[in-house]
Protein backbone atom coordinates (compact mmCIF):
# COMPACT_ATOMS: atom_id res chain seq x y z
CA UNK A 1 0.00 0.00 0.00
CA UNK A 2 3.16 2.51 0.00
CA UNK A 3 3.01 5.78 -2.20
CA UNK A 4 4.34 6.83 -4.90
CA UNK A 5 5.89 9.75 -2.71
CA UNK A 6 7.86 11.44 -5.36
CA UNK A 7 5.39 14.95 -5.23
CA UNK A 8 5.51 15.33 -1.46
CA UNK A 9 7.94 17.10 0.76
CA UNK A 10 9.75 15.23 2.41
CA UNK A 11 8.52 16.05 6.12
CA UNK A 12 11.07 16.09 8.82
CA UNK A 13 8.65 15.49 11.44
CA UNK A 14 8.28 12.11 13.23
CA UNK A 15 5.57 12.06 15.87
CA UNK A 16 6.11 8.92 18.33
CA UNK A 17 3.72 6.19 18.71
CA UNK A 18 0.43 6.61 21.19
CA UNK A 19 1.15 3.57 22.53
CA UNK A 20 3.71 4.96 24.24
CA UNK A 21 1.66 7.37 26.29
CA UNK A 22 -0.82 6.52 29.41
CA UNK A 23 -3.59 8.30 27.52
CA UNK A 24 -4.41 10.13 24.51
CA UNK A 25 -4.00 13.45 25.60
CA UNK A 26 -0.72 12.75 27.02
CA UNK A 27 0.16 11.78 23.40
CA UNK A 28 -1.41 14.77 21.85
CA UNK A 29 0.47 17.20 24.16
CA UNK A 30 3.87 15.61 23.21
CA UNK A 31 2.84 15.72 19.49
CA UNK A 32 1.77 19.55 19.60
CA UNK A 33 5.09 20.39 20.72
CA UNK A 34 6.86 19.02 18.43
CA UNK A 35 5.08 20.40 15.86
CA UNK A 36 4.95 23.99 17.20
CA UNK A 37 8.71 23.11 17.87
CA UNK A 38 9.61 25.33 14.66
CA UNK A 39 6.64 27.28 14.29
CA UNK A 40 5.34 28.83 18.33
CA UNK A 41 3.51 31.61 16.22
CA UNK A 42 1.25 28.76 15.46
CA UNK A 43 -0.17 28.17 18.89
CA UNK A 44 -1.78 31.33 18.74
CA UNK A 45 -4.04 30.99 15.85
CA UNK A 46 -5.01 26.89 16.75
CA UNK A 47 -8.10 25.92 18.46
CA UNK A 48 -7.60 22.85 20.63
CA UNK A 49 -10.23 20.89 18.02
CA UNK A 50 -8.02 22.17 15.33
CA UNK A 51 -4.99 21.00 16.82
CA UNK A 52 -6.37 17.64 17.30
CA UNK A 53 -7.50 17.41 13.51
CA UNK A 54 -3.86 18.66 12.91
CA UNK A 55 -2.35 16.08 14.71
CA UNK A 56 -4.06 13.37 13.58
CA UNK A 57 -3.58 13.91 9.98
CA UNK A 58 0.14 14.35 10.31
CA UNK A 59 0.01 10.78 12.01
CA UNK A 60 -2.21 9.34 9.51
CA UNK A 61 0.19 10.68 6.54
CA UNK A 62 3.26 8.98 8.34
CA UNK A 63 1.32 5.62 8.70
CA UNK A 64 -0.24 5.72 5.16
CA UNK A 65 3.31 6.49 4.03
CA UNK A 66 4.53 3.57 5.90
CA UNK A 67 2.11 1.28 4.43
CA UNK A 68 -0.59 0.43 7.24
CA UNK A 69 -3.79 -0.17 6.25
CA UNK A 70 -6.28 1.70 6.48
CA UNK A 71 -8.23 -0.16 9.12
CA UNK A 72 -5.04 -0.45 11.86
CA UNK A 73 -4.81 3.38 11.43
CA UNK A 74 -8.54 3.68 11.96
CA UNK A 75 -8.19 1.72 15.05
CA UNK A 76 -5.62 3.31 16.21
CA UNK A 77 -6.22 7.16 15.74
CA UNK A 78 -9.76 6.89 15.44
CA UNK A 79 -9.81 8.77 11.97
CA UNK A 80 -12.22 7.96 9.95
CA UNK A 81 -12.38 6.31 6.70
CA UNK A 82 -13.15 9.56 5.46
CA UNK A 83 -10.30 11.53 6.68
CA UNK A 84 -7.55 8.57 5.96
CA UNK A 85 -8.79 8.73 2.27
CA UNK A 86 -8.47 12.68 2.32
CA UNK A 87 -5.02 12.51 2.95
CA UNK A 88 -4.35 9.63 0.87
CA UNK A 89 -5.70 11.95 -1.85
CA UNK A 90 -3.71 14.53 -0.50
CA UNK A 91 -0.66 12.69 -1.60
CA UNK A 92 -1.69 12.28 -5.19
CA UNK A 93 -2.88 16.14 -5.43
CA UNK A 94 -0.75 17.74 -3.26
CA UNK A 95 -3.64 19.59 -1.33
CA UNK A 96 -5.65 18.31 1.18
CA UNK A 97 -9.49 18.94 0.64
CA UNK A 98 -12.54 17.56 3.29
CA UNK A 99 -14.52 15.02 2.52
CA UNK A 100 -17.52 18.43 2.01
CA UNK A 101 -15.38 19.93 -0.58
CA UNK A 102 -14.77 17.07 -2.32
CA UNK A 103 -18.58 15.64 -2.54
CA UNK A 104 -19.88 19.48 -3.00
CA UNK A 105 -19.58 19.44 -6.41
CA UNK A 106 -21.20 16.12 -7.25
CA UNK A 107 -24.78 15.91 -8.53
CA UNK A 108 -27.40 14.64 -6.47
CA UNK A 109 -29.52 12.14 -6.65
CA UNK A 110 -33.14 12.87 -7.96
CA UNK A 111 -36.34 11.63 -6.14
CA UNK A 112 -38.70 10.92 -8.85
CA UNK A 113 -41.23 9.82 -6.36
CA UNK A 114 -42.73 13.47 -5.46
CA UNK A 115 -46.02 12.76 -7.02
CA UNK A 116 -47.56 9.27 -5.87
CA UNK A 117 -45.92 10.72 -2.26
CA UNK A 118 -48.55 13.27 -2.69
CA UNK A 119 -51.49 11.24 -3.62
CA UNK A 120 -50.75 8.70 -1.11
CA UNK A 121 -50.55 12.04 1.01
CA UNK A 122 -53.97 13.59 0.72
CA UNK A 123 -55.63 9.93 1.63
CA UNK A 124 -54.06 9.92 4.97
CA UNK A 125 -53.85 12.37 8.38
CA UNK A 126 -50.98 14.31 9.08
CA UNK A 127 -49.97 13.32 12.51
CA UNK A 128 -46.63 14.73 14.35
CA UNK A 129 -44.77 12.72 16.34
CA UNK A 130 -41.28 13.30 18.53
CA UNK A 131 -40.08 10.72 15.66
CA UNK A 132 -41.02 13.26 12.68
CA UNK A 133 -44.23 14.26 10.85
CA UNK A 134 -46.26 10.41 9.83
CA UNK A 135 -49.65 10.08 8.34
CA UNK A 136 -52.33 8.06 9.64
CA UNK A 137 -55.00 6.51 7.40
CA UNK A 138 -58.69 7.83 8.30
Amino acid sequence: MKKNLSKVKNISLILPSLNEYASRKEWESECWKLVTKNEPSLRLFVTPYERRNIIVRIAVFQRVCSGISYKEIGKELWASPQTISGIVKLIDEEEYQSYFKRNKNKPKKKNNTSFFVSRERSRKRRVRTKFGTTYVSF
